[in-house]
């Protein structure tokens, strides 16, 4: 199924509406989203995200790699995953909450609750969210990093993401973040191409972690 949009449209909207933004846009260039046109298993997608909760990335990779190994596969679909007891899940490395985490995403997947990359393509983004923050251990942000990066979802503002709030603080040249509130309302302006203005405002946030960066986007804003 096709996912994604025009980035290049998205891009020249985004900079006529919001000029502060645009002149990032074009410091930073066109960014380009590879996993818009990979295939991949929502299972899968999900167990990893949750193996990757607050660890480290690598941490998290040598977990992964390890669970990969138990299953004896490199997709970690239910199937795959209902072929290990939670001992061995624990002994790769995963918490006991992250294990029962991976367990009721593989419930709600054989109930049918865990949408298929197929049938995303007939679900609005709020459904999405709806029924797959059901899903122990699984919230609005990691259904929103589906929606972004996976889905390809043109509209999609991840307004708690503290490096998107630092990022709109570096665009709009204040110290003070904006509430995630504040930001929603700010964000109004790069609708219907929120997906993307949050992928540049990560960028920004990670350009202006050097002094200089910080000093220059303050003045060009």
């Amino acid at each position: 199924m096709a996912r994604g949009f025009d980035l290049e449209i998205a891009a020249g909207a985004l900079a006529e509406s919001d000029p502060a933004l645009g002149r990032w846009i074009t410091r930073i260039g066109p960014i380009d989203m590879p996993d818009w046109h990979t295939p991949f298993d929502t299972v899968d997608a999900l167990a990893r995200s949750i193996a990757y909760q607050q660890l480290s990335g690598k941490a998290a990779a040598t977990i992964v790699s390890r669970v990969e190994a138990a299953v004896g596969r490199p997709r970690l679909d239910a199937a795959a995953l209902a072929g290990v007891d939670d001992a061995a899940l624990r002994g790769c490395g995963l918490s006991a909450n992250k294990t029962l985490a991976l367990r009721d995403l593989c419930r709600h997947a054989d109930a049918g609750g865990v949408p298929s990359a197929r049938q995303f393509a007939r679900l609005a983004d709020v459904e999405i969210i709806e029924r797959l923050i059901a899903v122990r251990g699984i919230g609005r942000w990691t259904v929103q990093m589906l929606l972004i990066f996976r889905l390809g979802r043109p509209d999609v503002l991840p307004v708690d993401d503290l490096a998107i709030r630092k990022g709109a603080a570096v665009l709009d040249g204040t110290a003070v973040l904006p509430t995630p509130k504040a930001l929603m309302a700010r964000g109004e302006a790069w609708a219907p191409w929120r997906t993307l203005a949050s992928v540049y405002l990560w960028r920004i946030a990670g350009l202006s972690s050097s002094p200089a960066a910080s000093t220059s986007a303050t003045a060009r804003s």
